[in-house]
């Protein structure tokens, strides 16, 4: 919303952390060599379901993984953002920002935050996982509590598109990337 709404540049962590898996990326060979051809599809891309069933289950592997990607990651966001410099509206899209502590490369933070149920049916509905899957990856992260105690600003995001979008719409207002009517 907010690249169509106000021309934004959106750099989104996941998306990168996709990328550096993929085969020749930055992240596969170290993958491969701290989890085994187990994780690997038969066209020899990484199996981000195998990975995330075994990372998820025991916090040392997750520890491993994390270890691999968000250090490529990071240096592919900042290159991203230094490439960006100059444009007027750059969104670090980041689920794990406070987590990882990038805060100080933002001016502002924004969290989507939703009620917990809605959540966890989002989830099962994309993802397919069931109600322990479900908790033992929330459980990685910091509470949505926590996130809206931290941010700037917060878009809930537990009612309709149009409800969001209005948020997101009165949010670029207030920072001067829309015009008021």
């Amino acid at each position: 919303m907010f690249q169509e709404l106000a021309g934004a540049i959106v750099i989104d962590a996941d998306s990168i952390a996709h990328e550096v898996q993929e085969p020749g990326g930055a992240a596969y060979e170290a993958i491969l060599n701290a989890f085994g051809k187990e994780v690997l599809l038969p066209d020899g891309r990484i199996s981000r379901a195998k990975l995330g069933e075994l990372v998820f289950r025991d916090p040392k592997k997750r520890t491993v993984l994390n270890e691999i990607i968000h250090p490529r990651v990071r240096e592919r966001e900042l290159e991203l953002l230094e490439k960006y410099r100059e444009h007027p509206l750059v969104i670090l899209m980041v689920p794990l920002l406070f987590e990882n502590q990038m805060e100080s490369l933002v001016d502002k933070v924004v969290v989507v935050a939703t009620d917990d149920a809605i959540r966890r049916e989002r989830l099962k509905a994309r993802s397919g996982w069931d109600d322990e899957e479900i908790s033992r990856r929330l459980a990685a992260q910091l509470s949505d509590d926590e996130k809206v105690r931290r941010a700037d600003y917060v878009i809930w995001n537990s009612g309709s598109m149009q409800e969001t979008q209005s948020q997101v719409e009165a949010l670029l207002k207030e920072l001067g990337f829309l015009q008021t009517t």
